[in-house]
C-alpha cells in the first residue's frame, strides 16, 4: 500500500477545501493510505485580519523569516511516504509565514527529503516568484517537485484586490456591496479540481510521477499570465527594499516600525492603482520584442524545473 502525506495551512479555510477536493479521489483508493497534517502556529494568525496586523506581517512574510510552529507529530516523522502533497498560500509574494516556518524546521526538511512532492497553491493571482522560493527550499532538502497545481481568483487584478481585502478584514466571503463578485477562487474551480486528484492517483498508482506535471498542465492545472509574471518580478524588487527597511526598525511594538508600516500601506495602494497599470503598459509595449522570452517563461513556470 502506498502512503500519501497531505500538508497544508489555511487561514480562511479556502485552501483546506481546495486540498481536500483534490485529495478526495486519492483517499478513496483502497491501495493508498492518506495521512493529513495541518500546520499550526504557536501564536496563531487571526482571521479576519485587523488592518494593522495584516500590514505588520509584511516584512517577515516577504523575507521568509520563520515563526514558531507547534511540534510536528512524531508519528509523521517516523514514517516514509511515497508522495507528499503540500498546499500553501501566498503572502506578500512569498510563501505564507506558517508554511515557510514549517519548511524551515529541521524536522520538516528531514520529512520531505528524497520524497516526491506535489504543491497546491491557492492565491489571489501572483504566485510564480513565491513558487521559485519554494523550489529553492526543496532543492536544499533534496526533495523532488513532481507536480504543481494553481487555483487563483480569475477576476481582473483591481476587482480581486477590492474583494480580497473585504474578505480578509471582515471574514465574510460574500459579494461586496452586492455588486462585486465573490472573493477568492470560484466554487466552480474548487469543485472541478478533483480532476487533478484523479491524475495524481493514476500517475502514483502506475509509478509514473516523473510525467505527472505534463499531464497536469494538459488538464490546465497551471495557467501562467505573462503580465502577472512581470508584475511579480518587479514587485519582488520593490518589496525587498521595503521589507529590509521596515524589518530593520525592530519588532511590531516599535513606534518607528509602526509608522513605516502605515506608510507602506499607502505605498501598496499607490503600487496597485498607479504602478501596476504602468507595468501593464510596459508589458504591452515590449510584448512583441520579448515574445520568445515570454514563451520560454510560460513554459518554465508551468513546469517543475528548478533553475
Amino acid at each position: 500500500m502506498k502512503k500519501v502525506l497531505v500538508i497544508h495551512y489555511s487561514q480562511s479555510g479556502q485552501l483546506t477545501e481546495i486540498v481536500n477536493t483534490i485529495v478526495d479521489p486519492i483517499s478513496e483508493s483502497e491501495d493508498i493510505q492518506v495521512v493529513y497534517y495541518q500546520i499550526k502556529m504557536e501564536m496563531p494568525f487571526p482571521f479576519p485580519w485587523k488592518k494593522k496586523d495584516f500590514l505588520n506581517a509584511f516584512p517577515e512574510s516577504f523575507l521568509q523569516i520563520p515563526s514558531k510552529i507547534e511540534p510536528i507529530p512524531l508519528e509523521l516523522l517516523n514514517q516514509e511516504f511515497d508522495l507528499i502533497i503540500l498546499g500553501y498560500t501566498v503572502w506578500y509574494l512569498s510563501p505564507s509565514i506558517p508554511v515557510n516556518s514549517f519548511l524551515s524546521s529541521p524536522e520538516a526538511k528531514e520529512l520531505i527529503a528524497d520524497t516526491p512532492i506535489v504543491t497546491v497553491i491557492g492565491c489571489r493571482n501572483m504566485w510564480v516568484m513565491a513558487h521559485e522560493k519554494i523550489k529553492k527550499i526543496f532543492k536544499s532538502c533534496n526533495a523532488k517537485l513532481v507536480g504543481n497545481i494553481v487555483l487563483v481568483d480569475r477576476h481582473i487584478n483591481h476587482i480581486s484586490v477590492i474583494t480580497i481585502v473585504q474578505w480578509m478584514l471582515t471574514g465574510k466571503k460574500k459579494r461586496y456591496l452586492g455588486i462585486f463578485p465573490k472573493p477568492g477562487v470560484s466554487q466552480k474551480d474548487i469543485d472541478e479540481s478533483s480532476k487533478f486528484g484523479k491524475i495524481i492517483l493514476n500517475h502514483l498508482s502506475n509509478n509514473k510521477l516523473d510525467s505527472l506535471q505534463e499531464s497536469l498542465v494538459k488538464a490546465k492545472a497551471v495557467l501562467v499570465s505573462p503580465f502577472l509574471v512581470l508584475t511579480d518580478k518587479r514587485g519582488n524588487v520593490l518589496f525587498k527594499k521595503w521589507a529590509n527597511f521596515i524589518y530593520s526598525k525592530g519588532t511590531v511594538e516599535n513606534k518607528k516600525r509602526s509608522l513605516w508600516v502605515t506608510i507602506f500601506g499607502y505605498y501598496l495602494l499607490f503600487a496597485i492603482w498607479i504602478i501596476a497599470p504602468l507595468v501593464f503598459l510596459l508589458f504591452l509595449l515590449t510584448y512583441i520584442p520579448l515574445f520568445n522570452t515570454i514563451k520560454k517563461d510560460k513554459e518554465y513556470y508551468s513546469s517543475v524545473r528548478i533553475k
